[in-house]
C-alpha cells in the first residue's frame, strides 16, 4: 500500500495528464457524432488486430491437438479404403468385414545411417500393438514391428538387410521381392524379376498382399533402373523409395485381424 502512494505522488502529473486525455476524448465522442464515428474505427480495428493476434497465438498452440485429430481421421479413412477394396465388384451386400484397421502413432527414433535400422514409435501393448504388424506412412510401406513393450514399440525398418517384402508391379501384375541393399536409404532393390518381365523407369510397384502384414496395394516406390541379368536368369531393378526415410514423422500401425486365423492354416501346412 505504502509503495502505491509512493507512486502516486511520484507520477500524480502524468497520472491526472491521462485521466484528463481520456475524460476529453469520452466527451468529445459523445458530443459529436463525427468524432464519435472516427474514435469507434479507431479502436475497432485496434480490436481487430488485437483478437487476430490472440487467434493466432491459440491456434498455434492448439496445432498439437489439430495434428492429432488429423492422424485420427486419416486412420478412419484408411479403414474405409480397407473395406472398399475389400468389395468384390460383383457383391451385393454393404455388410463386409473389415479385415486391416490402422492405428496412429508418432515416430520418437528413427536410424538411416547403419546397415540395420530401426524405427521406435509411441503406442505399446496398452494401445493394443502387437509382434509382427506392419508399419506405414503416408506416402508408403515403412517396416514391421518386431518388438512391444507397454508404451513403446520397436520396428525392423525396410532399411535393413533382413527386411524382405512380396511386392508387385502395377503395370503388369508380377510379383518380385523387394530388399535393401544398404548403403542410400532413397533406394532399395527388387530381385526375382521373371525375364519377360518389361519394365520402365517409373513403374509403380505396391504391395503383392500375399503377407499377412500388409494389405494389397500399398505403395513402395517407383522403378529408377532396369538391371537384365547377364546369365539369362531373373533381372533385378533399383527403386526409389515412396517414403523419406529421413523424415519420418507420422506413421500408422497395420493390424490384421484374420492373422491368428492366418497363422493357423500356415502351420498345418508347414506340419504336413
Amino acid at each position: 500500500m505504502y509503495n502505491l502512494i509512493r507512486f502516486v505522488q511520484k507520477y500524480n502529473f502524468i497520472l491526472m495528464f491521462v485521466l484528463l486525455e481520456v475524460l476529453a476524448i469520452v466527451m468529445l465522442s459523445r458530443s459529436h457524432t463525427y468524432h464519435r464515428a472516427a474514435i469507434s474505427h479507431v479502436t475497432n480495428s485496434m480490436s481487430g488486430r488485437i483478437y487476430r493476434i490472440n487467434s493466432g497465438i491459440t491456434a498455434y498452440f492448439s496445432l498439437r491437438n489439430v495434428n492429432n485429430k488429423l492422424k485420427e481421421q486419416n486412420a478412419v479413412l484408411l479403414r474405409k479404403l480397407s473395406l472398399l477394396e475389400a468389395r468384390l465388384p460383383f457383391s451385393d451386400t454393404l455388410n463386409q468385414e473389415i479385415i486391416f484397421d490402422y492405428l496412429p502413432a508418432k515416430v520418437i527414433s528413427n536410424t538411416i545411417q547403419f546397415r540395420n535400422n530401426y524405427i521406435m514409435i509411441d503406442k505399446g501393448y496398452r494401445d493394443g500393438v502387437k509382434k509382427d504388424m506392419g508399419l506405414i506412412s503416408p506416402e508408403g510401406v515403412v517396416g514391421i514391428i518386431i518388438g512391444v513393450s507397454e508404451h513403446y514399440s520397436s520396428a525392423m525398418s525396410l532399411l535393413h538387410k533382413y527386411a524382405t517384402l512380396s511386392v508387385r508391379f502395377l503395370n503388369s501384375d508380377q510379383i518380385a521381392n523387394l530388399h535393401w541393399g544398404g548403403g542410400n536409404y532413397q533406394f532399395g532393390e527388387i530381385v526375382d524379376i521373371p525375364t519377360h518381365v518389361a519394365l520402365q523407369k517409373g513403374d509403380t510397384i505396391v504391395t503383392s498382399g500375399h503377407s499377412f502384414v500388409f494389405p494389397e496395394g500399398l505403395i513402395i516406390g517407383t522403378v529408377e533402373e532396369f538391371i537384365p541379368s547377364e546369365k539369362g536368369n531373373l533381372n533385378t531393378a533399383s527403386i526409389k523409395f515412396s517414403v523419406d526415410f529421413n523424415k519420418l514423422r507420422n506413421v500408422f500401425i497395420v493390424k490384421n485381424f484374420h492373422r491368428e486365423e492366418q497363422d493357423a492354416l500356415m502351420k498345418i501346412k508347414t506340419n504336413e
